[in-house]
């Protein structure tokens, strides 16, 4: 029976109601209920990109591809990728990985739990454990992994092969992010190499979100509508769960789960550079009663003092600036001071007035 004086302080970490499996949800997870999720979406109408005509010496099949992730950037910002270099053993293994960390028991994973942002290492559940005024049904590990020689020594040591596989996805999907990045600055009329360097060099955060099964779906969320921080992000998902705004309609749509697919998102930084054609895509993340889901988020940004400005080539009178710069780090002193569950968003501080 829940206790009518539950708050989210009544669930510490190690102790919530997803990583304890309770058989209802508490009031401190309930969404209010225009904000819940129907569970009835209708899937979303998302751009599939075969990356294998970036490869052939076809000039046609390769503006053809350009173009294609140019309109799904300028529509929604989403898109998924095949043909994407990364075999399907790698792309399991990362899943095998994540699985086995969250099945670990709770003394191995509070070892390095924190609710610092700035560690580059931390487990937590929800968004802020203990401040949330909404817990979301999560439990997460992020950690730095660019360059990967300097980050995966600090990753988690169980399970035992959590760095190995994590590892060699990481190095992939790296590649990849460089590779889809070339293309989106391309399409933007930049060239392939417009900060090319500056990215490759940049900061990468894997997010691996666990979310367990939830009794009541329909009261909770995984994740509140937000959109990234960072230039792009990659995801690597175990099952369905993920819903993006629609923006030509204002609703929420469901994006199916297709196998050896990657979702690619445009994030806040990546709308800044392109002085708004590039829309930073919103996003959430709905449950279900019956299994666990997994997803494993490659975040991809400058440098993390290194400024995203608008690019002057997209700037002129018709279209003035519209964005002010800014950095990794200034996004992590705004998740500090903010409560991105209650509706704060990085992206509208740079937006001009």
């Amino acid at each position: 029976m829940a206790d009518d004086n539950e708050s989210s302080s009544s669930f510490p970490i190690g102790e919530t109601a997803q990583e304890k499996g309770l058989s209802y949800v508490p009031k401190c997870y309930m969404m209010p209920p225009s904000q819940r999720p129907s569970l009835k979406s209708e899937f979303a109408n998302v751009p599939m990109v075969d990356l294998a005509g970036m490869n052939d010496d076809n000039p046609l099949q390769r503006s053809i591809i350009i173009q294609d992730i140019a309109n799904a950037c300028r529509r929604n910002g989403f898109f998924h990728v095949i043909n994407h270099g990364i075999s399907q053993a790698i792309l399991d293994g990362a899943l095998s990985a994540a699985f086995g960390f969250f099945d670990l028991a709770t003394e191995d994973k509070e070892k390095i739990m924190s609710n610092d942002v700035y560690k580059p290492v931390r487990y937590g559940t929800s968004l802020k454990d203990g401040e949330d005024k909404v817990q979301f049904w999560r439990v997460f590990l992020k950690h730095y992994a660019n360059p990967l020689i300097d980050w995966i020594k600090l990753w988690p040591e169980n399970p035992p092969d959590y760095r190995e596989k994590m590892g060699k996805y990481t190095e992939e999907v790296q590649k990849l992010a460089i590779k889809i990045m070339g293309i989106i600055t391309e399409g933007l009329g930049l060239g392939p190499t417009y900060l090319s360097q500056n990215f490759q060099d940049g900061v990468n955060v894997i997010a691996v979100n666990c979310y367990p099964p939830c009794p009541q779906p329909g009261l909770a969320l995984g994740l509140p509508p937000h959109s990234d921080y960072s230039i792009l992000t990659i995801v690597l998902q175990s099952s369905a769960g993920l819903e993006i705004l629609d923006i030509q309609n204002n609703e929420w749509r469901a994006v199916q789960d297709l196998q050896g697919t990657l979702q690619v998102h445009v994030g806040d930084h990546l709308e800044v550079l392109s002085n708004g054609l590039y829309k930073s895509v919103v996003h959430r993340v709905t449950l279900n009663s019956q299994k666990t889901r997994i997803s494993v988020s490659s975040l991809h940004s400058l440098g993390m003092d290194e400024k995203m400005e608008t690019a002057k080539e997209l700037e002129d009178e018709e279209y003035p600036k519209r964005y002010k710069e800014s950095s990794f780090s200034d996004f992590l002193k705004f998740l500090h001071e903010n409560d991105i569950g209650q509706g704060s968003s990085f992206l509208m501080t740079l937006k001009n007035n």
